[in-house]
């Protein structure tokens, strides 16, 4: 062997989609517990580069090992159990370390988002430091892609620990005894993608975290058993900083025994199409994306030879769907061999830890098409007939999972029935334990006898819940309910240099009355076809909602977005009246 070879590392390979071991789906009584199931198989993590390179494959077994390790060198640092440790959060092996070893050291993780989607460097430190103290967090740690800002993050605060996962790992490792976790402990605070100025971290207990998983796992996605030929496997792109991406691709996974494959968020934008790739070399089952992420690899187009026929459940969440889009990407990728029927809707949020509903599989996407115009006079969603100019599709996005339940209510707190609009509220063994050290925000939203208002409006149809809006959005003009996501969707639909993500509307008090705003991010430089998309989106506004709208045109990439890439109409909203768009 010559010297060349020696000094060669072994190829990686990734871990196999079939664990070896009988399948369990989440009965744990925490996540320490489902790691340690979990390690006794050859399933795991994998962790891939923004071009689909293999980094790291991390097998659950190696990862307990490390876990503790880390867990032994927290706590060997000073930490004690129910301290919280803020991370954040690389898609990368020593996330996972820290995060598995906070669960076995009985200390609280606090994901925290990467600046994927902030408006630069100062905006993105000041979110972060306002997360780090609601958390009241007692170390940091801060992943290499952004080391030469830890000072900055870190700086005024009383921690244990601020650094960087390498300086951690060389802490001293004591022989310390690690704690029984009990179902009823903290696991993790979640940071909701809607944390801006005054950020709360949602409390998830492990016997709630674990509830979720199980009624994902075993009843959402139905993962296959064991003894089936069949075997399921994740590929995600998601943030773990944000519900979907942690729970949904990175702790059910593992309390199923399922491997994963990780790319960083980071670069998909730049690279949508290695995510599709991915699942195909690998044969990826299960994969999730908010409607843009499907938006951006059909822009792309069904450029490599790919086969999609492995993917049977295309997951659709995190913002309001957009059927047209999602059609467009069937449409598309069907000669990769890619079944429109894959496509599953949900609904969930980070106070229900994820999920709270599943549309059934195997069906794809349930539309239903109602009459924008009665809905906003009558909170009523009439079907809509064929031709009528106000026409708006709905996506149905779900039964409620087991043990869970879903109340559309009106503002006296009613049950409504079918088809009446009103606020969702939500109840089961996933909810939060509430806002962690905001008492009366909790109280706010979660009733004493277990019920949650999601602060979403819709109804119910056939027992699955369709989703509107948000209430704190809603416009009120000449006494009728506008929704801003009609106007918005309306624009993107209809005016084909529009994208996803184009156009935030709100209103505003003119002092003689509500003013809706519409801005447009605009890619035309000239003033004639400036001028020309102005007037076709007033023209727009006025014959398909009937009203007034002002509209601004902006610079592509202005709008702001939440840390999982929706748009945040707040902020827009917030930046409109402080003339940074001028």
């Amino acid at each position: 062997m010559t010297e060349a070879n020696q000094n060669t590392p072994p190829a990686l390979s990734i871990t196999p989609s079939r664990s070896g071991i009988e399948r369990r789906y989440g009965d744990f009584p925490s996540f320490p517990a489902a790691l340690d199931y979990a390690a006794q198989g050859e399933s795991g993590f994998n962790i891939y580069s923004g071009r689909g390179t293999l980094l790291e494959a991390l097998p659950y077994r190696k990862l307990r090992q490390q876990a503790h390790k880390t867990a032994r060198r927290l706590l060997s640092a000073g930490l004690e159990p129910g301290d919280r440790v803020a991370i954040i959060a690389e898609s990368d092996g020593d996330f996972a370390r820290i995060f598995f070893g906070c669960q076995y050291a009985g200390l609280v993780p606090a994901p925290l988002p990467l600046p994927v989607a902030f408006g630069g460097k100062e905006g993105y430190i000041a979110t972060l430091r306002g997360m780090i103290t609601s958390a009241d967090a007692r170390a940091v740690v801060v992943p290499d892609v952004i080391g030469g800002w830890t000072a900055d993050i870190i700086e005024g605060f009383s921690l244990v620990f601020g650094g960087s996962p390498a300086e951690l790992m060389a802490l001293e490792e004591k022989e310390i005894p690690l704690p029984q976790v009990t179902g009823d402990e903290l696991s993790y605070l979640q940071f909701s993608s809607g944390s801006t100025r005054f950020p709360m971290g949602i409390s998830v207990t492990q016997k709630a975290g674990m509830a979720n998983a199980h009624a994902i796992a075993k009843y959402g996605l139905q993962v296959y058993p064991s003894d089936d030929p069949r075997e399921d496997r994740c590929v995600s792109w998601l943030p773990l900083y944000h519900d979907m991406g942690l729970v949904g691709f990175f702790l059910t996974p593992m309390t199923c025994q399922l491997s994963v494959d990780l790319l960083p968020t980071r670069e998909f934008a730049r690279r949508p199409n290695v995510w599709l790739e991915l699942i195909a070399r690998n044969k990826g089952t299960m994969s999730y994306s908010p409607s843009f992420g499907y938006e951006l690899c059909a822009r792309r187009g069904a450029r490599e030879d790919i086969d999609l026929s492995s993917w049977r459940v295309a997951g659709i969440g995190g913002d309001m769907i957009r059927p047209h889009i999602i059609h467009n990407f069937a449409e598309i990728f069907e000669k990769r061999n890619f079944d429109k029927r894959a496509f599953v809707a949900s609904y969930g949020m980070a106070e229900t830890t994820l999920a709270i509903s599943f549309a059934p599989l195997n069906t794809g996407l349930r539309v239903d098409t109602i009459d924008l115009a009665t809905m906003e006079r009558e909170d009523f969603a009439c079907p809509s007939h064929e031709g009528t100019e106000s026409a708006r599709d709905f996506v149905l996005c779900g039964l409620p999972l087991p043990h869970h339940q879903i109340e559309v209510r009106d503002s006296s707190g009613n049950a409504l029935k079918e088809r009446e609009v009103g606020t969702v509220f939500v109840s089961g063994p996933s909810l939060m334990s509430g806002y962690f050290n905001r008492p009366e925000e909790t109280e706010a939203v979660l009733s004493p006898d277990g019920w949650l208002n999601t602060g979403d409006i819709g109804y119910m149809l056939d027992g699955q819940i369709v989703i509107t809006g948000r209430a704190k959005d809603l416009i009120i003009i000449n006494a009728r309910n506008i929704w801003p996501q009609d106007l918005e969707w309306a624009a993107e639909h209809e005016i084909s240099s529009l994208r996803s993500r184009d156009v935030a509307v709100f209103s505003v008090d003119s002092g003689k009355g509500e003013v809706v705003v519409a801005l447009v991010q605009c890619r035309f430089t000239d003033d004639e076809p400036r001028r020309a998309l102005k007037d076709e989106l007033i023209a727009l506004f006025r014959r398909m909602h009937g009203i007034d709208v002002d509209v601004v045109l902006v610079p592509p990439r202005s709008l702001p977005q939440t840390s999982s890439g929706k748009l945040t109409r707040a902020r827009a909203k917030a930046m409109y009246l402080n003339n940074e768009f001028e």
